[in-house]
């Protein structure tokens, strides 16, 4: 079940804040930008700043005046994005594949449909597909962040005015939604320079950049992309929101820097970090000319227990240019079996990553990539592997492969994950927080007469 939420105000909000509206009371929080880096723990943060930097270097996101610290469980323990993000978006834990509903299948409101009842635009970005778990739990309701096409028609359903990342073929292979969009009064656009030129005269944007996920930074330039970067979409949707009087609350996810932490990628983590803190540094800066727009910078969860280690070989991974997962398509599929040429693997593993590989390994890398039933796996799934018999050539700290295979989330973990943030109410988050309580932070700054 998917939920139309265009239009929702909550009875008991209602009740509690009609008087405020009615006086004219304003919360002094118009704006509300929150930026996720999926998957980035403090292991991750820590191993940005070192790897592109030295050990006393520091990011952006660090000199965010307010930093807590939030727990980030699910009802089963160890979360996954989607419920995950239903904790954050609306206060109450979920199942893992959950989004925007509770355990028992009631539907909930989250924050963004708050901002709705109070007139302000809303938006959201991500570097994966716009109707992956995060964007979801912010947006719609439904019982299985598998059902993509139907998230797709319910993101549009509930007005959200901006819409920007990949995922283009949950639009278009079974019905064309981006014509319904259109219908609706969306702009559409597919590239960088079509995003840079968009006017979005009905003050409504969305912008699909990728048939599934939108690409590693690492790759973007191997594969010739024309994709924007997460910092040009979140400008994009700061211009266009900012035209409302009432304020907006925007989410914008650096999602690939979980992809790039189950594929234990050191080089590949970094990079996503990097672009991800600097559309911080943009969203900070804009709001400090701004001045009434809170900016708050987290995770959902952590992947896979980075940590900076003392062997580690930074000079050796920082000379890996493309990511695990386009490694992974360089490889030649044996034919009449599954499985890669020993000779390509071994030529992959040199060329793109210096490990020279006997015979015997590249026999049990090949056992590595396939599962029970006898088939090859995913692309994606076979750069899980190369990544991982990386990090261990190069002595990086992170789970190994066994773990990750045993994880019923690729490799997720329970750590707690930083919070940053600045402007107005922000001083809130200098606290440890459950993801609930996160949440009721978001929900107390935009409440009016706060």
């Amino acid at each position: 079940m998917l939920k139309n939420k265009k239009g929702l105000l909550v009875l008991t909000l209602f009740l509690t804040f009609s008087l405020a509206l009615t006086a004219g009371a304003q919360a002094e929080v118009k704006n509300m930008i929150v930026l996720i880096g999926d998957g980035l723990g403090q292991g991750q943060i820590d191993m940005a700043r070192y790897m592109s930097e030295d050990k006393d270097g520091q990011l952006e996101l660090m000199q965010l005046p307010n930093i807590g610290m939030m727990m980030t469980s699910s009802t089963q323990g160890v979360p996954d994005s989607a419920a995950a993000g239903t904790a954050m978006a609306t206060g109450h834990k979920t199942k893992n594949g959950m989004v925007g509903m509770s355990p028992n299948g009631a539907e909930l409101d989250s924050i963004l449909d708050y901002a709705e009842t109070l007139n302000k635009s809303t938006g959201i970005i991500s570097t994966n597909k716009v109707t992956d778990a995060t964007p979801a739990a912010f947006s719609v309701s439904a019982k299985s962040r598998d059902n993509e096409v139907a998230i797709a028609k319910a993101i549009l359903n509930n007005d959200v005015d901006v819409v920007l990342g990949g995922g283009a073929d949950e639009f278009t292979e079974e019905e064309d939604v981006v014509a319904q969009a259109q219908d609706m009064g969306y702009d559409y656009v597919t590239n960088q320079n079509e995003l840079a030129n968009a006017q979005a005269s009905n003050n409504k944007l969305l912008g699909l950049f990728n048939d599934s996920y939108m690409n590693y930074k690492l790759d973007r330039d191997d594969l010739n992309s024309k994709e924007p970067s997460l910092k040009e979409m979140t400008k994009k949707a700061v211009n266009i929101l900012s035209r409302n009087e009432n304020g907006f609350f925007l989410m914008s996810e650096g999602a690939r820097i979980d992809h790039a932490a189950h594929a234990a990628d050191i080089p590949g983590v970094v990079a996503e970090t990097l672009e991800f803190d600097e559309t911080v540094e943009y969203a900070v800066n804009w709001a400090k000319k701004n001045g009434n727009t809170m900016v708050v910078v987290v995770a959902d969860h952590e992947t896979m227990g980075f940590s900076v280690t003392e062997p580690i070989n930074k000079e050796a991974l920082m000379n890996i240019e493309v990511s695990p997962e386009y490694m992974a398509g360089q490889m030649v599929e044996k034919e009449g079996e599954p499985g890669m040429t020993i000779e390509s693997i071994k030529d992959v593993f040199a060329e793109y990553a210096n490990v020279e590989m006997t015979d015997k390994e590249a026999k049990e890398f090949n056992q590595s990539i396939i599962n029970n039933e006898g088939n090859m796996y995913y692309q994606y799934m076979i750069g899980w592997e190369i990544g991982s018999v990386i990090a261990s050539e190069y002595s990086a700290g992170v789970l190994p492969a066994d773990i990750r295979a045993d994880s019923s989330t690729g490799g997720h973990t329970l750590n707690s994950v930083p919070i940053f943030a600045f402007g107005p109410e922000s001083n809130e988050f200098n606290d440890v927080l459950d993801n609930t309580e996160f949440h009721q932070v978001l929900f107390d700054a935009f409440k009016p007469g706060n």
